[in-house]
């Protein structure tokens, strides 16, 4: 997946854009998901329009913060010491490959090792907010549409296109 600054196919007169700039061109559909507005876009690729004119841009964009659950003491040992146990299998792994050939025991060390850190660091981790934060949750950036731009050039024949999509000759 490329982004704004690392794709060449983003260029300005010949150059790389160098900063994110603001997208350009006419607005040619607005689609209240980003699925749709991704459907538009297949479409006019479908139909051998030229999509290198196109840009979906998000609208209104909103920061959503969705709530998981409660965070205890209980999971949140829980989950240190799971994360502890893979670094230590991967370390227990590691230490085996130079060892004696035996792999169990620097597999169970490195195990116990990791289980008792992973620990230690989300005891210190959580008892640092002081109950501040005692939830876990995902953060999404979402917008509230997602407009369809294409260049003044081809414009016109892609809104003509995207109307026989919308009217449901398309499938």
């Amino acid at each position: 997946m490329t982004g704004p600054l690392s794709n060449p196919a983003l260029v300005n007169q010949g150059k790389r854009l160098a900063t994110p700039t603001p997208p350009t061109g006419w607005p040619i559909g607005s689609y209240p998901t980003y699925a749709e507005s991704q459907r538009a876009v297949d479409y006019l690729s479908d139909s051998e329009f030229s999509v290198e004119d196109v840009t979906i841009v998000g609208v209104d964009l909103m920061q959503v913060e969705r709530v998981l659950g409660r965070l205890t003491w209980r999971k949140v040992l829980g989950a240190g010491a799971v994360s502890g146990a893979w670094l230590g299998v991967f370390v227990g792994l590691l230490l085996s490959l130079f060892g004696s050939g035996n792999l169990a025991a620097p597999l169970i060390t490195g195990i116990t090792v990791g289980v008792v850190f992973g620990m230690i660091s989300g005891a210190l981790t959580f008892g640092a907010t002081r109950g501040q934060r005692d939830f876990s949750s995902t953060m999404q950036l979402v917008a509230g549409r997602y407009d369809v731009l294409c260049e003044p050039r081809s414009a016109e024949q892609a809104r003509d296109l995207l109307s026989k999509l919308s009217m449901g000759s398309a499938s």
